[in-house]
């Protein structure tokens, strides 16, 4: 089981925008910033819930992760799916599958689908049924 997940950014300024905007839908807020000084190297930013981070961005001054890349976030319904969707197009996200259910995964899995603005693709996801 994962305790949390992270990556360096190529521009901290827009990726931390577009976090902030894409997960606070989903109850996911930034909750701690660790500094240069702190970690020795780049300036980190965790967000999560209930006090816990859980997804970690980084200022990008190590190497940026090349190629494809997935993170999917749960979403209690598919309301905070579409708000999700909405927020991270309006932070700068680009369209990577508009919301929807993807009965290939299973008949109640409705997803949508961002790529941040390092191409990564970001998922919001809802298993449960309407």
């Amino acid at each position: 089981m994962l305790d949390h997940v992270g990556f360096p950014l190529s521009d901290f300024a827009a990726g931390r925008a577009f976090y902030t905007a894409a997960l606070e839908p989903l109850g996911v807020k930034p909750l701690v910033q660790v500094t240069a000084d702190q970690t020795g190297g780049d300036t980190h930013i965790g967000y999560g819930a209930a006090d816990r981070c859980f997804f970690w961005i980084a200022d990008g001054h190590g190497p940026v992760t090349a190629g494809p890349m997935h993170v999917c976030f749960k979403a209690r319904n598919r309301a905070m799916v579409d708000a999700f969707y909405a927020a991270a197009m309006g932070a700068g996200g680009r369209d990577n599958g508009a919301p929807g259910v993807r009965a290939h995964y299973h008949k109640d899995y409705y997803a949508a689908f961002v790529l941040d603005p390092d191409g990564r693709n970001i998922e919001a996801v809802c298993h449960t049924p309407v």
